[in-house]
């Protein structure tokens, strides 16, 4: 049957509705709060990064926020939002001052969107405007004015307070993690020195820019004292240390853009290359790049970003009329980066030696590589290790999509999850029996050992992260002790060998309930003792109840529940004050009665509770 066509079919939605019916074109995903970029983590976001436009054109250099339950404040002492367009400032798309590119010409935001999306997904959402001194203040629930309060006069210092309630209709269930605020914040100090934010009662401040950023974020001793370049639209800080991998930091306008972007690659290959021609030698780009802890920012004007929430860049160019990206960059590395060297030997007899340590390893290694290479190819033929899925994350006309490996212990787990999977995004691989400790181990044991081999191969990581087929690197043990060892013994291995996997926030553990409750109408299934107590008194008298013991004992049907559109992921991250090397050398390390004890007591995965970050 013909469905209709008619003008009854049009219509045109209020800016508000379309924000929440579409809040992914304007957030990103949605998510809980467990990770960075879920979007009451934007909402923040995008309020701030007006106040950091008014710090960076001299006005206000003070903000401060507040965290409360799921209420979030936020104050600065710029000029204040003009009175009289106030409602029209956080409540009418295509409106703002952003437009005008003398007032805001290398601004983070540039499309007028960000509080509107703010207002529209909160359930309360609260403006106040003080200029001159007068006050404008505004209310509104999801993005409905509730409240015109009228001009009135006030003592109070100019500026601007956005208070709001992220909307539990589109937040189901979320809540604030120190960590991740903590990040955000001390990145937007590192890039604007001068700067003070004031959150719950901390202070956050930074004199150095990204030499602290690099500072607080590595976890070993850099091989050489940090290198901090600084020119007109630019900076940089640089070192080495003897771990593995390369991690970079890359900032536009003062916005993290933690997937990198144009910026982010003319960076990486210019500093290479002037790395290489200073030496005169000719190196393989990879010996260079080895271990390297780098940190960028660039202004721009008008940058293009590939998404609302700005976290890659896609601008070619630095302005309308200015040079390309990787032309601007290199031609900053190849004068101040080569000056740098010149005028301190020391540093550059250091770096020196740590290329040709890193030459010497990769010589030593080829012929290994190549064995192991051809063990996982043959290996890759014939064993069901990987069932793999159809769409990959380094799939350049995929990027939009979001795929995940599950990595399983033994084969029922693997074969529950296979059975039930989306083969289009989601790909298992089995483990067998229990990974070795690579604690202290050199990286020969990765194409040594098998397990490890071909877990490098599955997910294409043997050259770098910058080949990896799955955004998402989920481990999926079992909650008993032993599944719990097995998921440390594989954060061991991606922290020593492959730390951007976690730095750069693809790796998860994936919860399964522990109980299931239920009678003749209802099944619930449980994560915690107190969900299990909650599902026995909603379902009443003498409910059944069965505890897992294995991811295995759970079928297939009943698996499509946990992997599916209410998966429950928690992120692995590093807390920024940790030190890597002391954190696995206590529980990787040897086996102290200390360690035991405190593994026992602490080792299990705790949901913050929504008042944590208020007390």
């Amino acid at each position: 049957m013909a469905v209709e066509y008619t003008e009854d079919n049009i219509r045109t939605l209020d800016w508000s509705e379309h924000i929440r019916m579409r809040p992914g074109m304007y957030i990103g995903k949605l998510g809980d709060g467990s990770s960075p970029d879920d979007g009451i983590y934007i909402l923040i976001k995008e309020i701030v990064d007006n106040s950091i436009d008014e710090f960076v054109m001299g006005n206000g250099k003070t903000i401060d926020i507040t965290i409360k339950g799921n209420e979030v404040k936020i104050r600065d002492y710029g000029r204040g939002i003009p009175l009289g367009k106030v409602i029209d400032c956080v409540s009418k798309i295509n409106t703002g001052g952003k437009y005008d590119s003398k007032a805001f010409k290398k601004s983070v935001g540039l499309n007028g969107v960000g509080t509107k999306a703010v207002n529209a997904l909160s359930a309360y959402f609260k403006v106040e405007s003080v200029r001159d001194g007068q006050i404008k203040v505004a209310e509104f629930s999801r993005g409905d004015l509730k409240e015109d309060h009228s001009i009135e006069e006030t003592a109070a210092r100019k500026g601007t307070r956005t208070t709001f309630i992220p909307d539990d209709t589109v937040f189901p269930t979320f809540t604030y993690k120190q960590e991740h605020v903590d990040r955000m914040l001390w990145n937007y100090c590192y890039l604007n020195r001068g700067l003070v934010i004031n959150f719950n009662g901390e202070r956050y401040e930074s004199e150095n820019g990204l030499m602290d950023l690099l500072d607080r974020n590595i976890d070993e001793e850099p091989l050489y004292p940090i290198i901090h370049l600084e020119g007109e639209d630019i900076e940089v800080a640089i070192t080495h240390t003897q771990g593995y991998g390369e991690d970079y930091y890359s900032f536009v306008n003062g916005q993290f853009t933690p997937q990198g972007g144009t910026h982010q690659v003319a960076f990486r290959e210019s500093l290479a290359r002037v790395i290489k021609d200073f030496y005169g030698k000719g190196f393989e780009l990879q010996d260079v790049r080895s271990s390297i802890h780098a940190a960028v920012s660039v202004k721009v004007m008008e940058p293009i970003f590939e998404s609302q929430t700005k976290t890659k860049l896609g601008s070619q160019d630095i302005g309308p009329d200015g040079p390309s990206m990787r032309s601007f960059i290199n031609d900053f590395l190849s004068k101040e980066l080569d000056n740098f060297l010149h005028k301190h030997p020391a540093v550059a007899e250091l770096l020196l030696r740590k290329i040709l340590q890193s030459e010497r390893e990769r010589k030593d290694m080829a012929g290994i590589k190549k064995l192991a290479r051809e063990r996982a190819k043959k290996a890759s033929l014939h064993n069901k290790k990987l069932r793999d899925c159809r769409v990959h994350h380094n799939d350049k006309h995929a990027r939009s999509i979001e795929s995940s490996i599950f990595i399983c212990e033994g084969d029922s787990a693997s074969g529950s999850i296979t059975k039930i999977r989306d083969v289009n995004t989601q790909a298992v691989f089995s483990l067998k029996g229990k990974p070795l400790n690579t604690y202290g181990l050199s990286k020969k044991i990765v194409y040594e050992n098998e397990e490890f081999n071909l877990l490098q191969a599955a997910l294409n990581i043997e050259d770098g992260i910058e080949n990896l087929r799955y955004n998402n690197v989920i481990i999926a043990t079992d909650a008993d002790v032993d599944g719990m060892h097995i998921r440390l013994l594989l954060i061991t291995f991606f922290l020593q060998f492959f730390p951007e996997i976690v730095k750069q926030g693809h790796m998860y553990v994936l919860q399964t309930p522990l109980f299931r409750v239920r009678n003749k109408k209802e099944t619930i299934y449980c994560y915690s003792e107190e969900e299990r107590r909650q599902a026995m008194d909603k379902l009443g008298k003498n409910p059944e109840i069965t505890r897992f013991k294995g991811l295995g004992e759970i079928s297939p049907d009943e698996f499509k529940h946990f992997i599916g559109k209410d998966i429950r992921l928690d992120p692995v991250v590093i807390g920024q004050d940790a030190a890597l090397k002391e954190l696995l050398s206590f529980y990787m390390g040897k086996n102290t009665p200390t360690r035991q004890e405190f593994i026992i007591d602490n080792l299990k995965v705790e949901k913050d509770t929504p008042d944590q970050l208020a007390a």
